[in-house]
C-alpha cells in the first residue's frame, strides 16, 4: 500500500511540474493535474490539500534540481569557457526538465522569503567573470558588473527559449558576446569539447 502510495505521488508530482510548467499558476487546475496523472482529484488531494502545496513542492523539487546540475560543473581554467558552459547548462535543463520549467514559472507565486532561482546561477556567473578579470581574459574597459548584467539577460533568454533557438543561433551569439568580452577569446564556432549536448535550443 505504501508503495502505491509513493508511485501515485511520484505521478502527481510530475504530471502538475508539466502542468504549471505549461499554463504557470494561475492557469494550472488540479482537475488538469488529475487527468495528466490518469488518477481522481480525491487521489490528489489525499498527497496534496490544495494547488498551492502542489505548487510548492514541484517548484521546490524545480529548484534542487537546477542546484544540482549548477553545482556539478566541473571548473576549468579558462573562466570564458566555463561562463559558456554554465549558460548552456542552464539553458540545457530549462528546456529539458519540466520541474525546473515549472518552478521558473511558478517564481511569481513563490511565497514571501523563497529565495529566486537566480541565486542559484548568478553567483556563479558573477565569480566566473570576476576570475576573468583577475587573469586579464576581459577586453580593457569591460567592467566585470556590467558584463554579469550583459550575461544575466542572455542567460535569462537562453533558458526562455526552450527549443526556439538553433545551435548555429547559439554559438553566432556567443561569439559576438565573446568579441565583445574577450581580450583574446577564441575565434568563431571555438566551442569546448562536448558542449553541443549543453547548447540552449535545439532543433
Amino acid at each position: 500500500m505504501q508503495e502505491r502510495a509513493a508511485r501515485t505521488r511520484r505521478t502527481v508530482l510530475e504530471a502538475a511540474a508539466e502542468e504549471f510548467a505549461e499554463h504557470g499558476y494561475e492557469g494550472a487546475s488540479l482537475q488538469g493535474v488529475a487527468w495528466r496523472a490518469a488518477t481522481s482529484i480525491g487521489a490528489l488531494t489525499f498527497h496534496f490539500r490544495n494547488k498551492t502545496a502542489l505548487a510548492e513542492e514541484v517548484r521546490a523539487i524545480g529548484s534542487a534540481r537546477f542546484s544540482r546540475c549548477v553545482d556539478e560543473l566541473t571548473p576549468s581554467t579558462d573562466p570564458l569557457r566555463d561562463l559558456r558552459v554554465l549558460i548552456g547548462t542552464l539553458a540545457q535543463v530549462a528546456r529539458e526538465d519540466s520541474f525546473v520549467r515549472a518552478a521558473r514559472r511558478l517564481e511569481a507565486n513563490a511565497a514571501e522569503g523563497v529565495p529566486p532561482l537566480a541565486e542559484t546561477w548568478l553567483p556563479v556567473l558573477r565569480a566566473l567573470l570576476d576570475r576573468a578579470h583577475g587573469a586579464r581574459r576581459l577586453r580593457p574597459g569591460v567592467a566585470p558588473e556590467e558584463a554579469v548584467a550583459m550575461l544575466a539577460h542572455f542567460a535569462e533568454g537562453a533558458m526562455a527559449a526552450n527549443g526556439t533557438t538553433r545551435e548555429v543561433v547559439w554559438d553566432s551569439v556567443w561569439d559576438v558576446l565573446l568579441h565583445g568580452l574577450a581580450a583574446d577569446g577564441p575565434g568563431p564556432g571555438a566551442a569546448p569539447p562536448g558542449l553541443a549536448a549543453a547548447e540552449p535550443g535545439g532543433a
